[in-house]
């Protein structure tokens, strides 16, 4: 793991980064560890720092160097006592914890300790979580086993007693934005996504439902017509709105992605130092945050979004 890389790690996770770094430093690692957190909060990388920590030829202040012999092969997956298992297709197979069973029971190839890491595992299926239990409580050697998985419901209780849970906390915005953009998503869109939900997975998933990419469209031509004040803005509601967004949710989700554009507007009216336009935008807000109140009180969908048209617009109370 090159510098830079360990840098922004350990700014990420910085508990989790500095747990493990002082049961390194006196020894006290556990045997089995279970990461969990949303999809790219680091759990896999924090994996891979830990393996180098127990390899590396040239420590350096208690930190794996990221470029002698060992840390190179263990970035690259090909350090021989350090075995990755991820999904064959949807699940983890009973033949492939019986595969990592097998490699254990032999010595280290290059020294007497072994590091494996399961992703996803979660998608362990029974036989194979069974297997793996068994592995755990009877560890054979000198061994680390590094658990990742983002639905730690979906882990047996069995298991989870059986190792250190360390949580990976959810992405910061900016972060988030970052990843979403790797994504190959558009830095706007991935604002809005990262306005929406703090998890990578979710973002994905929503960027990439053909629902969402229409209802994102009709709520920025709703916030063009409110911007400019025009009537449209009232007729739209029947016309557009109420046809896309039907659902309970989807109604929340609308007045959501409303008040992301109109905080954009406002955040723009500050930095261009226009106090009648920020002004306006402070308002705007506020009747979002009515709107949604009153959609929680099961005021319809249609009455909510005409009767903010007309506050917005025409100044009706």
């Amino acid at each position: 793991m090159k510098q830079e890389e360990l840098v922004k790690l350990a700014q990420m996770q910085h508990f989790v980064y500095h747990q493990l770094q002082r049961s390194f430093e006196h020894g006290r690692l556990a045997h089995a560890y279970l990461f969990e957190g949303e999809k790219g909060t680091g759990k896999h990388e924090m994996g891979i720092w830990l393996a180098q920590h127990l390899f590396c030829t040239h420590l350096s202040d208690n930190q794996p160097c990221g470029v002698c012999n060992n840390c190179q092969r263990i970035q690259n997956n090909e350090h021989p006592d350090v075995l990755v298992v991820e999904p064959e297709g949807q699940t983890i197979k009973v033949d492939q914890i019986r595969r990592l069973q097998t490699e254990f029971s032999r010595s280290g190839y290059e020294s007497k300790k072994k590091v494996f890491l399961i992703k996803e595992a979660e998608k362990m299926n029974v036989s194979a979580a069974n297997s793996l239990l068994k592995f755990l409580e009877e560890p054979p050697g000198d061994f680390l086993a590094i658990l990742e998985t983002d639905a730690i419901g979906r882990i047996l209780p069995t298991i989870q007693s059986r190792c250190q849970v360390l949580h990976f906390q959810e992405l910061s915005k900016e972060v988030l934005i970052h990843k979403l953009q790797e994504e190959q998503i558009p830095l706007e869109k991935a604002k809005l996504l990262a306005f929406l939900t703090n998890s990578l997975r979710k973002a994905v998933e929503i960027s990439e439902d053909e629902w969402f990419n229409e209802a994102k469209d009709s709520i920025y031509q709703w916030f063009t017509y409110l911007q400019k004040q025009d009537p449209q803005a009232f007729i739209y509601v029947q016309k557009k709105l109420t046809k896309v967004f039907k659902e309970k949710n989807q109604q929340f989700m609308a007045l959501s992605i409303l008040l992301f554009y109109f905080q954009e507007a406002q955040k723009q009216a500050i930095v261009t130092e226009e106090s009648s336009k920020t002004k306006k935008a402070n308002q705007i807000i506020e009747r979002i945050l009515v709107a949604e109140q009153k959609l929680r009180s099961n005021v319809s969908f249609q009455a909510v979004a005409e009767q903010f048209v007309l506050q917005t617009i025409f100044n009706y109370s």
